[in-house]
C-alpha cells in the first residue's frame, strides 16, 4: 500500500485570528502549578488541536511570551486564549459561577474512569490538570464537581501531564461528536 503524506499547505490550517472566531467548544483547561514551560506549551498545542476555548495558567505556570513555551506550542500560544492567575481556586470558583462543571483529572477515591465518562450535550467543562509531581492540589480537588482518572495498566500509574491533556481532550471531544 502506498499512502502519500499530506503537505502542510494541504492541511487546511486556519490562522490564529480564524481560530478565535470558531464556535465555542464549551471546554476550558485549568493548569494548576505546571512547572515545565514545555508542558505548558504542549498543553496550549493540544488545546488548539481540540479547540479548547481558553487555558488558565495558574500559580507557578510559565506564561507566554516564552521561548520554551513557543518551542512546544508552535504558535498555539497565539491562537488559544490564555490567562495567568496566581490562585487556582479563584479560577475554579469563577468558572463554577459561570455554569461550568469543574473536573479535576486526578487519581481520587471517587474518580470516574475516563472511558466511562459521558459528557452531557451542551454542558460546559473546565478540566483541571496538576503539577508534574504533586498533581492537582487537594483544595482544588475538593472545590471541583468531580474527578476523572485515565485508566493505566503499567507500573507507574502516571503519565506526563501534557500527554494526559491530549488523552482527556481526545476522549471528551470524540464522545461529544458521536
Amino acid at each position: 500500500m502506498r499512502d502519500r503524506k499530506l503537505l502542510n499547505i494541504e492541511l487546511g490550517r486556519i490562522s490564529p485570528e480564524e481560530y478565535r472566531t470558531l464556535p465555542e467548544s464549551g471546554i476550558v483547561l485549568i493548569l494548576d502549578n505546571i512547572r515545565s514551560a514545555h508542558n505548558v506549551g504542549s498543553a496550549l498545542r493540544s488545546a488548539d488541536a481540540f479547540k479548547a476555548d481558553k487555558v488558565w495558567l495558574c500559580g507557578i505556570c510559565a506564561a507566554p511570551p516564552s521561548a520554551e513555551i513557543h518551542k512546544s506550542a508552535l504558535g498555539a500560544e497565539d491562537s488559544v486564549p490564555w490567562e495567568h492567575r496566581q490562585d487556582t481556586i479563584s479560577v475554579v470558583e469563577e468558572l463554577k459561577a459561570q455554569g461550568y462543571t469543574v473536573l479535576s483529572v486526578e487519581q481520587t477515591e471517587k474518580a470516574t474512569s475516563l472511558e466511562a465518562f459521558n459528557p452531557v450535550p451542551g454542558e460546559r467543562y473546565a478540566l483541571v490538570f496538576g503539577n508534574e509531581v504533586d498533581g492537582v492540589q487537594q483544595s482544588v480537588v475538593d472545590a471541583s464537581d468531580g474527578a476523572l482518572v485515565i485508566p493505566q495498566f503499567g507500573s507507574k500509574h502516571s503519565l506526563n501531564v501534557s500527554v494526559s491533556i491530549g488523552v482527556v481532550l481526545w476522549q471528551i471531544v470524540s464522545k461529544r461528536s458521536t
